[in-house]
């Protein structure tokens, strides 16, 4: 089997789980900021909602450069809905599903390449950027969700099981 078919359930899952947890942010709520230091609601919602776009340019680009102005103009323009958040999220889902789907085999150990501004923070094997910078930092950001939604008191969605609120 190839290895973006192995792939592919996971990132399925993850992704259903990620669209209930922004279904269920409350909009009167995105300035919430749990902590001085941590990211408001919105902020949060409007990283993680862009995550997934993030395989794309794993998948077929040998590098990315961030510090760029150009590569910051192509960023999805921040939402202040969770209809604008969805938007945003589902269609970074449909290109990184069109993206990893397509990739051979061969193309996952590819080193890739992230930098700001012509400096080099990270190179590693794509499976590895995949595995840790998309799938990881996007399981991680949506538990954060997840905590912000219970100090609201809002209900939190099950991910991989039943959770408190639901059955």
């Amino acid at each position: 089997m190839p290895i973006a078919q192995t792939l592919l359930p996971e990132f399925t899952h993850e992704m259903a789980g990620l669209r209930r947890v922004i279904e269920r942010l409350p909009e009167d709520h995105l300035a919430f900021r749990p902590h001085a230091k941590s990211f408001t609601l919105g902020d949060l919602a409007n990283h993680l909602v862009t995550v997934p776009g993030w395989t794309v340019s794993t998948m077929t680009a040998t590098e990315l450069d961030f510090g760029l102005p150009e590569v910051r103009a192509r960023q999805p323009k921040p939402s202040s809905t969770v209809e604008g958040l969805l938007r945003t999220l589902d269609k970074g889902v449909e290109e990184a599903l069109e993206a990893l789907s397509k990739a051979p085999d061969e193309a996952f150990s590819v080193v890739w390449t992230l930098k700001n501004e012509g400096q080099v923070i990270l190179a590693m094997p794509r499976i590895a950027v995949y595995r840790g910078f998309v799938m990881n930092h996007l399981i991680h950001h949506r538990a954060q969700l997840a905590v912000y939604l219970r100090l609201l008191d809002r209900p939190v969605p099950a991910l991989y099981g039943p959770s408190a609120d639901e059955n």
